[in-house]
């Protein structure tokens, strides 16, 4: 197997407190910075800057191709599509939604699909359980649960054909694979990938193979292909939580370190980072892996909210 040691971008210096959720659009690598409630971006230099304060605690998160951004409120379970300074509801899943949501990723053809882990994770007696779900988004901001029984659903990308579905079941140590169907509903699930049971997938990532990237490796990252085969590894000094393919030929592997994803602990002691790697293979091309889209996919899904929150 292929190993790689990542370089580090942005140092624990720079006070983030738990990235997630990387979007590489328009230059830069837009992401979550979870506990400090905040979306930031940086360039290929580290130069950090905060692109907007947020009030709930985000998660699911892409970057629009008009400079909108979509994110949700993790415990509310709402998605908002943020504009210049304003905010406005896309959709509130708590008909359908348990928990709390995870990642989401939005297609041209399809709507939009958020993760809900499904039981409180934060709990250290609560015992792992199957019931996570994906919710899909609809025009008209309607959810639907289209997929249920997940250990913990995280990362998600879809092919660049849209046909196919993949999420991390980051508590079932596997790649998980949905078709896709004309209506959005999703059917067929198989395992794509059945990983080691000391590899807890986390975000993910796809290339132009087909191969996922998957954060969730202890310190570092897996290239893994359909079936399971693991060829290329990432070593970073910390563990990553996220990942994204990026740069401008998009062959810079983005990967979001911590020491701990313990708010407590992140709060007092900030040690995440942005890792970076070259590798062969570029990342797919926008809308597939959670990538830049049109905002006319946003603008058919949104209900008509006027007032901005």
């Amino acid at each position: 197997m292929q190993q790689t040691s990542a370089k580090n971008l942005v140092g624990a210096h720079s006070g983030l407190r738990f990235a997630k959720c990387p979007q590489w659009a328009r230059q830069r690598l837009f992401f979550l910075d979870v506990h400090d409630r905040c979306i930031k971006s940086t360039d290929l230099k580290g130069a950090v800057q905060t692109e907007r304060a947020l009030s709930y605690l985000p998660s699911g998160f892409a970057t629009l191709a008009t400079d909108g951004l979509l994110v949700g409120d993790a415990w509310r379970r709402i998605l908002y599509l943020l504009e210049d300074d304003s905010q406005k509801q896309v959709a509130d899943l708590n008909h359908v939604a348990q928990f709390c949501l995870s990642d989401a990723i939005a297609t041209t053809a399809h709507g939009i699909y958020v993760g809900d882990v499904g039981f409180n994770f934060l709990d250290p007696l609560a015992d792992p359980v199957s019931n996570g779900s994906i919710v899909h988004i609809e025009q008209g901001g309607r959810g639907s649960l289209v997929a249920e029984n997940l250990f913990f659903p995280n990362g998600m990308v879809v092919t660049p054909d849209e046909r196919t579905l993949i999420v991390a079941e980051t508590l079932g140590h596997c790649l998980t694979a949905f078709d896709i169907a004309k209506d959005g509903s999703l059917g067929n699930r198989r395992v794509w990938a059945k990983l080691p049971d000391d590899v807890n997938p986390n975000g993910i990532c796809l290339d132009r193979e087909g191969a996922i990237w998957a954060a969730g490796a202890g310190p570092g990252a897996l290239h893994v292909r359909e079936g399971g085969d693991i060829d290329h590894q990432v070593t970073t000094e910390r563990p990553v939580f996220a990942i994204m393919l990026g740069g401008p030929e998009r062959r810079h592997l983005f990967m979001c370190t911590s020491a701990s994803d313990d708010p407590v602990i992140t709060r007092r002691a900030p040690s995440a980072t942005i890792d970076i790697a070259e590798v062969d293979t570029p990342g797919v091309e926008f809308p597939s892996g959670r990538a830049a889209i049109d905002s006319r996919t946003i603008a058919s899904i949104r209900p008509d909210v006027s007032n901005a929150v």
